[in-house]
């Protein structure tokens, strides 16, 4: 039996070695995968999708959260810090961009780097709804809902994982490919069933569909700016209302993640129905993924504007 001197050696020698495991930042890889951290939904959709078997990602806003306004826990600040790659927009969300700063700056992809975002829509100066957008040179954050700028972002992922894990470089970049021709598809397929519509304007209870719009000629009125759970002035949902019953809109947006009372409110006040324009901002039915929620979003589209298949 080990003497008590050697067994005290023993347990300093362990916890020399534990502390120094800690002390040391990962590689960026577990059990042969590349660890991915992803900021939301969109982000994680593509990561996983073109990353495959070959890594592991985490997604840092949990399902049915609204992501505007995330915030951390230790643990998601410590997989910030062993990530091999983390993918993120900055100026979205605030805390993410803290992490990623003081934890993953040398190993971050900002979407915002590969694709143009557009400036936010001017009536989303209410009070206490500017800071997303400010933080981002006023931009519009929403850049997913153009299945085009997405095609880029979805490149901009593969290359990352690619430089950052060449042995499966060819893996990632056929994935990408495949995503990027369905992609396509999609946006042919918005065009064509988007050309002919009785009516352009679509009322939404946030501007999450700028991107939409601008790519299909399309013209949103939103409730709110550019953060969901900003409350409308008076003024605003006067002007909205007006500019309802002038276009002769016959149903109010309202989205999965948030309280459907503004939109509501505004419905009965010009006598049009709601239905829901989902921003993909998350994902909370079992079985839906972007391209499905993006097919419902066109269903929703041309039965609101009257177009004409």
């Amino acid at each position: 039996m080990p003497s008590p001197r050697l067994r005290i050696a023993a347990a300093l020698t362990a916890a020399t070695l534990m502390l120094a495991g800690c002390a040391t930042r990962s590689d960026g890889f577990s059990d042969g995968r590349l660890d991915v951290v992803t900021a939301f939904y969109p982000l994680q959709y593509l990561a996983s999708r073109i990353g495959g078997a070959e890594v592991s990602v985490t997604d840092l806003t949990k399902p049915g959260a609204e992501p505007h306004d995330v915030e951390l826990n230790p643990r998601q600040v410590g997989r910030v810090a062993d990530a091999g790659l983390v993918i993120y927009l900055k100026g979205f969300q605030p805390a993410v961009d803290q992490a990623v700063a003081q934890e993953a700056a040398d190993r971050a992809l900002d979407i915002s780097t590969v694709v143009q975002l557009l400036p936010a829509e001017e009536h989303s100066h209410e009070p206490g709804e500017d800071e997303h957008a400010e933080a981002n040179g006023n931009a519009d954050p929403h850049v997913w809902l153009d299945p085009l700028r997405y095609e880029q972002i979805a490149q901009a992922v593969a290359d990352r994982l690619a430089q950052i894990d060449p042995q499966h470089a060819d893996a990632y970049q056929s994935r990408a490919a495949a995503t990027k021709e369905e992609l396509k598809d999609l946006n042919t397929t918005y065009a064509a069933a988007l050309k002919t519509c009785q009516r352009r304007e679509i009322v939404t209870s946030h501007a999450a569909f700028h991107y939409l719009a601008d790519r299909y000629g399309l013209t949103e009125v939103g409730i709110t700016g550019i953060s969901p759970e900003a409350e409308p002035s008076p003024q605003r949902l006067a002007h909205v209302a007006e500019e309802a019953r002038a276009t002769g809109t016959s149903t109010i947006f309202f989205e999965t993640l948030v309280s459907p009372k503004v939109a509501e409110t505004i419905a009965r006040e010009v006598g049009a129905k709601t239905a829901v324009l989902d921003p993909l901002e998350g994902v909370t039915e079992a079985g839906a993924d972007y391209f499905t929620v993006m097919r419902t979003n066109l269903n929703a589209l041309t039965t609101a504007l009257g177009c004409s298949s």
